[in-house]
């Protein structure tokens, strides 16, 4: 009887959570929310709940003060990806999977006549850092990714200042024909900056805070020294392509020789016992009809 009454409440509860996700997500489709043009595509984890972040982002995360949606921007900038979602949209997503985890484990739980508190605050914790986590992890890809993109481009500067250009023109030109990726959205970043009336310096400065990277910090210092002495900005690119390019070969060189020693834990964990095992099975077997063992 206790199990009839247990599968009728957790159906009931089902319901009642499909009902109201449903009602929430055609909301959310008829809200007017802030315009996404020019973004990139949100990560697929976000998108599978996207209309209740929308909902969230429209009542509640909109009228949030206005110092927490600047650290959240500015945070969202420092980790290269605020192409992908806008503040509001990372405080809902963050409240949303706060609820939902604790919400769907609830259910589980109560249809199998069990519950553990202890359970649920931990998806809602799992749920909380779950942004936290995708942001640091794409950051980290960023990272990678800009150090090994910025000797290509540095070519690319170097190559169109030595054409002629000055240096907007030559960054410009490096934007446009440079491969794709977060090298190229930074320097379009310092390029807009620069033609919205910032000096070089400064927008140079603010591409070192922002990507907070040591390569991309020597480039800008380089540049500005270069800048305030006088010196030729030319000879100060091709200096830092080609340390750059050094440097990078260095890290392979590095990764390299690393390899062989990240090896050894696989190889004594699980490649040598199988190996003996495959090498011994025969022997033991021989053995064992024999009856020696």
């Amino acid at each position: 009887m206790e199990d009839i009454i247990l599968g009728s409440a957790g159906l009931t509860v089902w319901i009642a959570v499909t009902a109201l996700v449903l009602g929430i997500s055609k909301i959310a489709y008829m809200l007017d929310g802030e315009s996404r043009t020019g973004m990139d595509t949100p990560p697929a984890f976000m998108k599978m709940v996207w209309p209740l972040i929308n909902f969230v982002d429209f009542f509640l995360a909109s009228n949030l003060p206005a110092k927490i949606i600047e650290s959240t921007d500015a945070k969202l900038q420092k980790n290269g990806v605020s192409f992908a979602v806008s503040p509001g949209e990372f405080i809902s997503s963050t409240i949303v999977f706060v609820i939902l985890f604790p919400a769907l484990g609830w259910f589980a739980m109560s249809t199998s006549g069990s519950s553990d508190p202890a359970i649920l605050l931990l998806l809602a914790l799992v749920g909380a850092i779950l942004p936290e986590l995708w942001m640091r992890d794409t950051r980290a890809k960023r990272d990678s990714e800009l150090v090994r993109n910025l000797p290509v481009y540095l070519e690319y500067l170097s190559m169109c200042v030595d054409a002629g250009l000055n240096f907007a023109g030559a960054l410009k030109q490096s934007v446009e024909k440079g491969p794709k990726g977060a090298m190229r959205n930074e320097f379009r970043i310092v390029l807009r900056d620069i033609n919205s009336g910032e000096t070089r310096a400064d927008a140079l400065t603010r591409l070192e805070k922002r990507v907070d990277i040591n390569d991309i910090s020597i480039f800008v210092r380089a540049v500005i020294q270069a800048e305030r002495m006088g010196s030729s900005i030319k000879e100060t690119l091709v200096i830092q392509a080609e340390q750059r390019l050094t440097e990078r070969f260095q890290r392979a060189e590095k990764m390299a020789m690393e390899a062989p020693v990240k090896l050894v834990v696989p190889l004594v964990l699980f490649i040598f016992p199988l190996t003996f095992i495959i090498l011994l099975f025969p022997i033991v077997v021989k053995f064992m009809e024999q009856g020696t063992l």
